[in-house]
């Protein structure tokens, strides 16, 4: 019995061995396309190597698309229109298409794999987005599991950005990638501060550039940055304003917030933030300190789940629910949502119930 044995082992020893041998082959014959072209808005030309992501191509042109998760296939946001050369969409992109979307040639462009010449359509705002170096002036604690992180431009020295804007943050070769990659992060600071940035992470287990940053960031380093990113910035109306957020969704709330200030603005605005306890509100001063310069402005944080020993007295349970005892008609509203699908869905359906019109609910979903 031990023989048969042995030699069936044998044989499926030899026969993964040989496809190891073969996708080697395949790989270095089959997938090497050679050199191929990209024409851009029927004008531009770029010849490069292919094989690769078309988003990440692109990146090497210095051509940068907006991606929450840094080419994942995750976040839907790295859309362009694909005209010639790619094929059908791929079943990893179909979640995030709509029918119109498809019948206009819309394709995620880090699912789409430069084999052949094609031709695309690159929004011409995109052409504005830089590629900044920078060096860590400052890490801050800002909770147990948020770092506020302050970079120094260094070269450009200055970044031009719409408060509630992102920019990608390149996180280089360590002991989770064995290649950069790049995540998302919104803003924190206002708009003045041109000659820095700040951003506020927030802890992902084993999260590439979480990881990162909150166990091998450090102060005088530099890091890659590339943006401004993203349409998620307050509307030039009179509208009475509804701020909701959770953990870092903070962040572009915190930028417009500071940028309404520095303005004058007179517009009545609440914000919502929810968290789970005491130790997971930041920033309290902060916002305190914008109710005094804002004429209509406060703040309610609210608590799904308060520890015994934080004796808190103030607004609990889901943030939707407090949402809802706050707000009895929101029909002449607008929102700001930052958080987490989960989150901004169900705060968009409260919103809904309360009159306000889906197209004034605006919003940034983390991936």
């Amino acid at each position: 019995m031990m023989i048969p044995f042995l030699i069936a082992v044998g044989v499926m020893c030899a026969i993964t061995s040989l496809l190891a041998v073969i996708m080697v082959i395949a790989d270095a014959t089959i997938g090497n396309y050679g050199d191929v072209t990209i024409t851009i808005n029927g004008e531009k030309s770029v010849t490069v190597e292919g094989g690769h992501p078309l988003l990440s191509t692109l990146k090497e042109e210095e051509i940068f698309i907006p991606s929450a998760c840094g080419g994942r296939g995750s976040c839907g946001l790295c859309k362009l229109k694909v005209l010639e050369g790619a094929g059908e969409p791929l079943p990893t992109e179909m979640p995030w298409l709509d029918p119109d979307e498809v019948a206009s040639h819309v394709r995620l462009s880090c699912q789409v794999k430069v084999k052949n010449d094609i031709r695309i359509e690159v929004p011409e705002e995109l052409f504005s987005v830089k590629q900044f170096e920078t060096e860590v002036k400052a890490i801050r604690d800002l909770t147990h599991d948020i770092k506020e992180v302050r970079l120094k431009l260094i070269e450009p020295e200055g970044i031009e950005f719409t408060a509630g804007q992102f920019v990608h943050f390149e996180v280089p070769v360590y002991a989770l990638t064995d290649e950069p990659v790049y995540r998302a992060y919104s803003l924190s600071s206002g708009p003045t501060e041109h000659g820095e940035i700040e951003l506020e992470i927030r802890y992902v287990a084993n999260g590439i550039c979480t990881t990162y940053v909150h166990q091998h960031l450090e102060v005088g380093q530099n890091i890659t940055i590339n943006g401004p990113y993203g349409d998620f910035y307050l509307r030039d109306t009179d509208s009475d304003i509804i701020f909701i957020a959770g953990g870092s969704g903070m962040a572009p709330i915190k930028s417009i917030l500071h940028e309404m200030a520095r303005t004058g603005s007179q517009r009545k605005a609440r914000y919502f933030f929810g968290a789970r306890s005491v130790r997971d509100l930041f920033l309290l001063d902060d916002m305190k300190a914008l109710e005094e310069q804002l004429p209509d402005f406060r703040f309610i944080p609210a608590l799904s789940d308060p520890d015994p020993e934080d004796h808190w007295e103030d607004e609990t349970g889901l943030i939707t629910q407090v949402v809802g005892r706050h707000v009895e008609d929101a029909s002449q509203m607008e929102a700001y949502l930052c958080g987490s699908p989960l989150m901004i869905d169900a705060c968009i359906a409260v919103l809904r119930e309360k009159g306000m019109p889906e197209e004034k609910v605006y919003f940034d979903k983390f991936s």
